[in-house]
């Protein structure tokens, strides 16, 4: 039960008919005999006029269940002359435990996990220490002049290098997603150390043909969660990135053919891997970075496989240990 006033004594008073008043009066700190001194006192203008206001709202309402508070205050004013809110009369509905009715019923199923692979990653993509350990997908739209293609990336989490992109021209197509893939395994070819690919949980790689092509891979599948693109932060900033540069910097609105929007792709892609500044690398680019790293150039560290998962955000997480502390 909830009351619009939250005086000790009138909370007391809505709970006594199904509560002990013993009971209330320790639970609110207040003694039985301020009480009753409180109830049996004589009863004000407010207080005479929040009662009459209540029985009125209550009549209301049973003369006309299929509406809320907001139709039943407009009814006051109109037709009681009233002079009522909104909200006040909310808080009487709240009081009352009431609420619009309707015959429409609504069904609530509850979801079904249908998760073909488990999320490795979660919130410790800081972790990645080496290059090809976590491989990033996802498709994006381009709409160039009059075209549409599908876009789709793969990533390299840990020197941001774009290892394979696939351009199609057609709604849902799935060759993209496979061609891309095997360039891929191809890449990965002769790698004693596995790779997780990383991925949403979209048609095609949800599909039995494309994880059949890894069978034979030391490649580990992971998926993010239904309807959590932050499960997969890596590819969703770097979309956005590229499709601001191919449109400001690389004219991509300009093309008039297919063959031209290929051709901007293909300088776009050399541009970022071997010339663009990434400000995750220090302001490095992502072959010279990868370079560096199988050099000896850079700290080897051994973070990934400590990682400790967690579906809480990262905030959450932090404000935890902020408290702790």
């Amino acid at each position: 039960m909830y009351s619009f006033k939250t005086e000790e004594f009138e909370i007391i008073e809505l709970l006594s008919r199904d509560y002990d008043i013993k009971t209330l009066c320790q639970l609110m700190g207040v003694s039985r005999s301020g009480y009753y001194k409180w109830k049996n006192r004589d009863k004000s203008g407010r207080d005479i006029n929040r009662e009459a206001m209540i029985a009125l709202v209550s009549e209301i309402h049973e003369a006309h269940p299929s509406h809320g508070y907001r139709w039943v205050a407009a009814f006051l004013r109109l037709n009681y002359g009233r002079s009522c809110s909104d909200s006040y009369i909310y808080k009487v509905f709240r009081c009352l435990g009431i609420q619009s009715q309707t015959k429409h019923k609504p069904h609530y199923k509850p979801r079904k996990v249908r998760d073909l692979y488990p999320n490795l990653i979660f919130t410790t993509w800081e972790t990645v220490d080496r290059p090809r350990q976590v491989i990033v997908s996802d498709m994006t739209v381009l709409k160039p002049w009059i075209f549409y293609f599908e876009l789709t990336l793969y990533f390299d989490v840990f020197t941001k290098q774009i290892l394979s992109w696939k351009l199609s021209n057609r709604r849902g197509g799935r060759e993209q997603y496979l061609d891309g893939l095997s360039d891929v395994i191809e890449l990965l070819n002769g790698s004693r150390e596995p790779t997780i690919i990383h991925t949403d949980q979209g048609s095609v790689y949800s599909s039995k043909a494309y994880n059949e092509l890894i069978k034979d891979s030391n490649i580990i599948r992971s998926m993010s969660r239904a309807g959590k693109p932050t499960d997969n932060p890596v590819n969703e900033a770097l979309n956005g990135w590229i499709k601001e540069e191919l449109y400001m910097d690389f004219r991509l609105e300009e093309c008039r053919t297919e063959d031209d929007v290929r051709e901007v792709l293909h300088r776009y892609v050399n541009f970022y891997n071997k010339q663009r500044p990434c400000f995750a690398l220090d302001y490095d680019t992502p072959d010279h970075y990868c370079e560096r790293f199988n050099r000896g150039e850079l700290e080897h560290r051994d973070t990934f496989s400590q990682r400790v998962l967690s579906e809480k955000p990262k905030f959450m997480q932090k404000k935890r240990t902020t408290k702790k502390k």
